[in-house]
């Protein structure tokens, strides 16, 4: 009985001490936002990323009581130092980050002044769109095994282009390389712009880029698809295959998520999640996103905070093997 009643009396001044805590949380989450909220964008003005931060900031600050909702743009270093100025802000929820898929290679390829799994946490990975491996169309194969094969035959002898080293474009192409067992030249470029010639002109066999921009060139000729780096087909494009279909398990898509910094409370992350994924399911949302060749997402914070990790993981291995170094 002594035992049962100092437990007892252990438990009532734990919940003493913590429910006051604890409540402060809720309430803080209920409260949110209190000030201006900054939607910082790791990229320069312009483009997909830019256009969705402004959509997101139009569409939640009605959801948070009119506060304004700001877009900060800072760019650099490959979008470290707009994802460490999100690091490094206080954890109250009114700094966000945007982050892409450079969110999860820059750990192998820099020494980044923070640490992607510990400083931050995921609030949602709100898309993803899709990679396509496409080739000049005087190459003597039209799917991923015959590219493979041809590879195979003449190691050392094709050639494909990305849009910079490092790009998730120019790691879907080592992935190939590696889990083929193929030996493919890299070509890299900045951009696709100046690629896509070379590609045309057949000087280059292959390239691997987005496919949203991939498709014109595939509808005008210039170019024919081979494969989606995507675990599953695109609905944008439900003919083309998969890499996946071929080489089981293969996974390479860009991906557009929200982060947070770390130590910001639980309940407010999930406020966060909860408000962030009723504006990606707005019809004008997802129009917009289907544009720019998107496809809505909306994991849970957990699931996004397991991806990153599982994400950080594989590259670091790719990029290991393949000696590959930051632009």
């Amino acid at each position: 009985m002594i035992r049962a009643d100092r437990i007892r009396r252990g438990l009532s001044i734990l919940c003493a001490l913590l429910c006051p805590a604890l409540a402060s949380l809720t309430a803080a989450a209920q409260q949110f936002p209190t000030k201006q909220v900054r939607l910082v964008v790791p990229n320069a003005p312009g483009g997909a990323i830019d256009i969705m931060a402004r959509l997101f900031a139009q569409h939640l600050q009605p959801l948070w009581g009119g506060q304004p909702v700001l877009v900060e743009y800072k760019p650099g270093a490959g979008t470290v130092l707009g994802t460490e100025y999100v690091a490094k802000s206080a954890p109250d929820g009114h700094t966000l980050g945007f982050v892409v898929t450079a969110h999860v290679i820059n750990p192998s390829l820099r020494q980044l002044p923070f640490d992607t799994v510990k400083d931050l946490a995921g609030v949602t990975l709100y898309g993803i769109s899709h990679i396509l491996i496409s080739a000049t169309p005087g190459l003597p194969a039209n799917t991923i095994a015959e590219v493979i094969a041809l590879a195979k035959k003449n190691p050392g002898k094709l050639s494909y282009a990305s849009p910079g080293s490092g790009s998730s474009m120019h790691m879907a192409g080592e992935l190939l390389k590696q889990t083929a067992g193929v030996d493919i030249l890299h070509v890299p470029f900045k951009g696709s712009g100046p690629a896509f010639p070379e590609v045309f002109a057949g000087r280059i066999e292959l390239i691997i880029d987005p496919l949203f921009s991939s498709m014109p060139h595939i509808k005008a000729g210039r170019m024919k698809p081979i494969a989606i780096t995507s675990p599953a087909r695109s609905p944008a494009a439900p003919n083309i295959p998969t890499v996946a279909e071929t080489l089981p398990g293969f996974s390479v898509q860009s991906i557009f998520g929200i982060v947070v910094p770390a130590a910001t409370p639980k309940d407010l992350v999930k406020r966060l999640h909860a408000d962030i994924v009723k504006v990606l399911n707005t019809p004008e949302f997802r129009a917009k996103m289907a544009e720019f060749g998107m496809e809505p997402v909306g994991s849970t914070p957990e699931q996004f905070d397991a991806y990153i990790r599982e994400e950080i993981e594989k590259w670091a291995k790719v990029v290991k093997a393949a000696g590959i170094k930051a632009d």
